[in-house]
């Protein structure tokens, strides 16, 4: 490190104003601030010291989205060794065929990603953040495992302009960046975010995983089985038609978006950023509480023509993109509610509202995406709100005494 350091300050003075390097300056303070922590301290006007940068809170969120990226992984191999009928296969094949699968979406989510964040910077003279850090892995969990590289490419782009860098960059957008980029693919190719074809890779990757197709094939996750369903009995299967349960889908054994199917993996994510301090438990326990609470509502009013309405309560929470958006997308304190109470009201009515477009509108099966962006519009009317209400409390505690 020693020497690393020593030849970060060599070429220092390249990118320095009258450099020959001088206009990629946020491009060498972003390289350096990230390998090193900056020596340079506030001399005045600072009234907390905090050694939890930035940095520091975007480093410690990638560490809890590894579990999920790794189960992830080793999930899209299970499901392809599964779907060609070789369910044996080891369970190192079966991550490193994953690992194969996403590592171009995370390369690509980075690219694009960071490359916008460095031109923006350098355009506007800034310094680079470290926000794109989280972004551009959550962008791989939330999104098909087929999604085309060139649709990641475009939806990242769209999303980093338009629901980031034109609010001001990092801290001053009003939605979750992620949700956008999902959103944008969801809208613009509905045929490839959902179906039989989006979730389950079926081809081999440099020559591993070669096989056919089992008879009985569906690539279609459970709520899009439940969207399709028709009849008093609702039965959900695997990819080779095999019944799964709750068990299963709390391990994350089924069919879906990489990083959202195991809720193993996001509950262990979820302690970390709670004993780190990072995430709000108001925030990520009132989406739980809200959930349940709409699930309870429509399984006690059941109905065969919303198939999902017949789903036990806890099951609805382990299914699809629940549980992942409560804990890592709910709880983005840039596009969430920022007073206490107000967070306790923002959880539950994603939490509602997430469960609420999951049951009664079978043109979108996954509602937390909808849900967490429709709250992200209201979070600032629910602050004001409750301040609003602090104020009056107030101000008749002073006229009372």
């Amino acid at each position: 490190m020693k020497a690393l350091r020593n030849y970060m300050d060599k070429v220092k003075p390249h990118f320095m104003p009258g450099g020959r390097l001088a206009k990629l300056q946020s491009v060498y303070d972003g390289m350096e601030t990230f390998l090193f922590t900056p020596n340079s301290t506030s001399q005045s006007g600072v009234h907390i010291h905090d050694g939890n940068d930035l940095k520091r809170t975007m480093i410690t969120v990638v560490v809890a989205l590894l579990p999920a990226l790794f189960f992830g992984m080793y999930n899209i191999g299970y499901q392809h060794f599964l779907a060609i009928g070789q369910p044996e296969a080891s369970c190192w094949t079966m991550f490193f065929y994953g690992l194969l699968a996403m590592l171009p979406c995370i390369v690509v989510s980075y690219v694009v990603g960071l490359g916008i964040e460095f031109i923006g910077a350098q355009i506007h003279h800034k310094e680079i953040q470290e926000g794109f850090l989280v972004t551009g892995i959550l962008i791989p969990l939330i999104v098909p495992i087929n999604t085309p590289l060139w649709m990641v490419a475009v939806a990242t782009a769209f999303s980093v302009i338009f629901a980031k860098e034109v609010f001001g960059g990092t801290g001053m957008n009003i939605f979750n960046v992620a949700l956008i980029t999902r959103a944008f693919l969801f809208f613009a190719y509905p045929s490839r975010m959902s179906g039989d074809a989006a979730f389950v890779k079926t081809d081999a990757i440099c020559g591993l995983g070669e096989g056919q197709v089992v008879d009985g094939f569906t690539g279609a996750t459970p709520l899009g089985q439940m969207a399709t369903h028709v009849g008093d009995t609702l039965n959900i299967n695997n990819v080779v038609g095999e019944p799964i349960g709750t068990c299963d889908a709390f391990m994350g054994l089924i069919a879906g978006s990489p990083g959202e199917t195991s809720m193993v993996a996001i509950l262990i994510g979820a302690a970390i950023l709670l004993i780190t301090g990072i995430a709000s438990w108001r925030v990520m326990a009132s989406v739980f509480v809200g959930g349940l609470a709409m699930a309870s509502l429509a399984h006690a009013f059941p109905s065969p023509t919303y198939a999902a309405s017949m789903l036990d309560p806890l099951a609805q929470l382990c299914y699809g993109g629940f549980a992942f958006a409560a804990v890592f997308m709910a709880t983005d304190p840039v596009t969430g509610a920022r007073t206490r109470i107000g967070q306790y009201i923002y959880g539950f009515l994603i939490g509602v509202f997430a469960i609420l477009i999951r049951v009664y509108n079978g043109g979108y099966p996954e509602g937390a995406m909808l849900a967490v962006l429709l709250m992200n519009a209201f979070a600032p009317l629910i602050d004001h709100c409750v301040v609003s209400f602090n104020i009056k409390r107030r101000a008749r505690r002073v006229t009372a005494k």
